[in-house]
Order: structure tokens, then C-alpha cells, then sequence
């Protein structure tokens, strides 16, 4: 059933975990509360940290997995640009990506696949929200938060004007959902990544083979950024857009090139 508010016939919804994934399961029982049409277009297989890539220079197969259900050889965003371009005969209303298996926070946002599925949403001008839930236990997820509540804060949303230059990344906290916090607009802040780690072993055949291995702590984050919010138990909205241009650096730079290039022509002049 159609939920009262703004119309919105036909949602597109994909993922970063692949078509399998119990998070886009209960994206697709959340987007049902939300359009009489749902359709899913998700990796055929895992695609976690593929930011917003595209396929350029391998073919993409996409197989049909049910009734407006298909899986695509490719990253999210791969998904979103076939599903609205080539699988629907007109485009969706709405894109959401997820329901990712652990935050989308600070840095993580730019490597995020589940956030790269809503920058294509942005990229092709479609109103597009990323949404995550947060975890402590990998296999204890929250995943009924996320169904309980995202019904009610993508209600609100898209009664909000966004989506002319952004798209949304959405945290749910790990507590339950008569638990959670309000729903409070963030800004990206730095997260809880502290670096990426390789690790080598071998194989049984006796060659090395590496894994990257993301390391993550606890810190203090900036007042209002989505990392104090999850921490807290609230609900993290944070708009995002592709202009990521570092101003202050911008404005320093633009200072010291000018003053370098007033001495070398006073330097020549002598």
C-alpha cells in the first residue's frame, strides 16, 4: 500500500552487497510501504568499496532474478545506470541504495558502494538516498531498526527539498528502534576509519596472496557529524554532493602560487 505523502509511483533500489543480501531484502519491504512498483537492480555478486565506479572496459550481463528483479555483472552504480536506463521504460521516481550491513560514515562515505549507488542516482539527476545500519556484531545486525524506521524517515525526507544538488546517506544506530534517537541532519565529518592495512599469507600452493583489511576506532568526531550521531543513538541524514573541492587549502594555495610567482618576476627583473 501507497503511504500518504508525496507521490511516488516507482522506485528503483540496489545495493553494495549483492542481490542476496538480508539488507536489500528489507529495503525491498521498505520501498513496498513506500510505491505500488519496486524494482530491484543489484550486483550479482558482492561489490563493497567500489565507490561510485562504472564498467568501461568489461561487458555487463544482467539476469533476471524474479519479477521486477535483476542482477547486474557490475558495480551499484553500474546497476543504477542500467536499471534506469535500460531495465525500466522510464525512470524511477526514486533510488535507494542498501540496506548496508554495517555505517557509511565520515571517509567510508567516499569508498562506499551503497553511497556510489545513490552519487549515480545524483549523477542522472534522480532523487537518491543511501542507507546504512550500524552494527557491533556482524551477526547480530539490527536489521529491524532499519525496517521499522526507514518507512517513516524517507517519508519525511521526500517531503524535503534535496534533491536538486545532493543525494542522502542515511545511518541507522544499533540500538533498537524504540530506542533510537530523532532524525538529525549531519555533516560527513572524519568517521571511525583510521587506516587501511594489507595483510599477506599463503596459499596452499605455497604463493602469497594479500587481503586489504580496513582498521577502524573509537574517537571523538566533529559537533554534528553523522559519527556523534550514530554514537549517540539518533538518526544520521548527511547530504551529499560531488563538489569536494578543500577550500581552506584552495584559498592557502591560491595565496602562496601568487606570492611565489610575484618573487620569481622580481627575481628576473633583477
Amino acid at each position: 500500500m501507497t503511504v500518504h505523502g508525496p507521490a511516488v509511483s516507482c522506485v528503483l533500489i540496489t545495493n553494495d552487497d549483492g542481490i542476496d543480501a538480508p539488507g536489500l531484502a528489507v529495503l525491498e519491504a521498505v520501498a513496498e510501504t513506500l510505491a505500488s512498483e519496486v524494482w530491484v537492480v543489484a550486483p550479482e555478486h558482492d561489490q563493497s568499496g567500489v565507490s561510485r565506479s562504472i564498467s568501461l572496459h568489461a561487458p555487463l550481463r544482467v539476469r533476471r532474478r524474479g519479477d521486477r528483479r535483476f542482477s547486474v555483472t557490475g558495480t551499484p552504480a553500474d546497476c543504477v545506470i542500467v536499471g534506469s536506463r535500460h531495465v525500466l521504460a522510464a525512470p524511477p521516481d526514486l533510488v535507494l541504495s542498501g540496506i548496508n550491513r554495517g555505517a557509511n560514515l565520515g571517509v567510508e562515505t567516499v569508498f562506499s558502494g551503497t553511497v556510489g549507488g545513490a552519487m549515480a542516482g545524483l549523477l542522472l539527476g534522480l532523487p537518491s538516498i543511501a542507507l546504512s545500519q550500524a552494527f557491533s556484531d556482524r551477526d547480530a545486525v539490527r536489521w529491524e531498526t532499519a525496517r521499522q524506521l526507514a518507512p517513516g524517515v524517507l517519508r519525511r525526507l521526500l517531503k524535503a527539498d534535496w534533491a536538486d544538488g545532493a543525494c542522502l546517506n542515511v545511518n541507522f544506530p544499533d540500538v533498537p528502534a524504540e530506542r533510537a534517537g530523532r532524525l538529525t541532519v549531519t555533516r560527513q565529518g572524519q568517521g571511525l576509519m583510521e587506516a587501511v592495512e594489507v595483510v599477506t599469507r599463503i596459499d596452499p600452493r605455497g604463493v602469497d596472496y594479500s587481503w586489504l583489511h580496513i582498521t577502524r576506532g573509537q574517537h571523538a568526531d566533529a559537533i554534528g557529524s553523522e559519527t556523534e550521531v550514530i554514537a549517540a543513538g539518533g538518526i544520521a541524514v548527511t547530504p551529499l554532493q560531488f563538489e569536494r573541492t578543500a577550500e581552506q587549502v584552495w584559498f592557502r594555495l591560491t595565496e602562496q602560487l601568487t606570492n611565489l610567482v610575484a618573487e620569481e618576476i622580481e627575481s628576473h627583473g633583477k
